[in-house]
């Protein structure tokens, strides 16, 4: 029998998608799964990218410019023009997802073997686009005790060694729905101008931002012209993740060259996802006011909700709609797959994602959990009364004073 690569068996699986045979098992039993584990919201993709595609009067379904169509690309320059980001046309290249923007960038910024600084806990699905492209991932740690703002500047200077060729932030942040700071930006500023480092920037949750908090992006940091790379997608903006449309764009223009002949090699991004999303590009102001405020509540009810149980702690999101939340909990494994395998409260159990596959080292995420507040208000909040009746009886919940000596460990 022919012989798995190395690669093919150290891919890890994903933490958001790995406990979906044990939910399946438990919607057959006649379970209602809550669905806390996945970034797929609830709220009404736009009307005009729907209509886009329900008028579409085409007789070939053609490729588009590796690039992805022009006319989009455009869309795209007013649009971030709006965000105070101005790029043109040719900075901007369409990818299947922010996904592939990540993994064509990687690809053509580093060597195998290249470091890549992350704060932690981040996407999990990093460490596989790294793994793909041969890129070491350098954790360096945040921590849920300051709401995992970014680390000072030593951490990062501490890490620095030769090979390292690069730093990745999400802001906000996806898990921790984290809103880096201007101030905070300008220290990742210096550091890559020190040591002539790229600094890619996802920033696909940019317009979720609350309590009157804004995002700066990256692309705004005076100097860094040659060494910001964005990832963009509208997946979440827009309610449209099955679009599989992204967006990889730099000022610089060897590296967008580069990563144009990636793109060549898989043609073109998606016809029918390209089409939605120039539509979508007439989103009314109002759409978004709307869903901002509906995260709000969202946000508020799973958070405050989760406060409110002894031995819990969720520090409240300024961005995106993902929170953090440490558990008294043995595992968080374990812990998430009991609740789909042999728990239910009143017929309904929660689905999360373990911490563990968000960070470097499994260990650290062992007692947090990762929710996504993407459903309708009244499901969070029995997602919250089955979480409080589940670590009632929870054979691994451990009492305040066992958590904190095993933390501090």
């Amino acid at each position: 029998m022919p012989a798995i690569s190395s690669k093919g068996r150290q891919m890890p699986a994903s933490p958001i998608r790995k406990l979906v045979p044990f939910a399946e098992a438990a919607k057959k039993r006649g379970t209602q799964v809550i669905h806390l584990n996945i970034g797929q919201p609830d709220i009404a993709t736009p009307e005009v990218a729907l209509d886009a595609i329900r008028h579409l009067d085409r007789t070939v379904i053609e490729y588009s410019h590796s690039a992805g169509y022009e006319s989009y690309r455009k869309g795209l320059v007013n649009y971030y023009a709006q965000h105070d980001i101005h790029v043109t046309a040719e900075q901007i290249i369409i990818t299947n997802g922010g996904s592939e923007a990540l993994l064509f960038g990687m690809m053509a910024c580093f060597e195998p073997g290249d470091e890549l600084i992350i704060p932690e806990p981040y996407y999990a699905n990093y460490n596989s686009f790294a793994l793909s492209a041969g890129v070491k991932v350098v954790p360096v740690r945040s921590t849920i005790e300051d709401g995992f703002a970014l680390p000072p500047i030593s951490a990062f200077e501490s890490l620095i060694t030769p090979r390292t060729k690069g730093i990745l932030i999400c802001n906000p942040g996806n898990p921790t729905g984290t809103l880096y700071s201007r101030e905070e930006l300008d220290t990742l500023r210096a550091i890559v101008l020190k040591h002539d480092l790229y600094l890619f920037a996802d920033e696909v949750y940019r317009e979720f931002c609350y309590e009157g908090a804004t995002h700066v992006s990256a692309m705004t940091l005076p100097g860094l012209e040659q060494h910001v790379i964005l990832v963009d997608s509208v997946s979440k903006r827009y309610s449209m993740c099955g679009a599989r449309v992204g967006a990889f764009i730099t000022r610089n223009a060897e590296l967008y060259a580069t990563v144009l002949k990636f793109a060549q090699a898989r043609l073109s991004p998606p016809t029918f996802g390209q089409i939605a999303s120039e539509a979508a590009l007439r989103t009314p102001r109002s759409y978004f006011d709307g869903v901002i405020a509906e995260y709000v509540q969202r946000r508020d009810i799973l958070v405050d909700g989760l406060n409110a149980i002894p031995g819990v702690r969720c520090p409240k999101p300024q961005g995106a709609f993902y929170c953090v939340a440490e558990l008294p909990i043995d595992d968080a494994d374990r812990f998430c797959q009991w609740l789909l395998e042999d728990f239910a409260h009143e017929g309904s159990t929660v689905m999360m994602a373990p911490c563990s596959g968000f960070y470097a080292d499994p260990a650290t995420g062992k007692y947090q959990v990762r929710l996504a507040y993407v459903l309708e208000q009244p499901l969070l909040r029995k997602a919250v009364q089955v979480l409080a009746a589940a670590l009632q009886v929870y054979p691994g919940t451990r009492k305040p004073a066992e958590r904190n000596a095993s933390v501090n460990a």
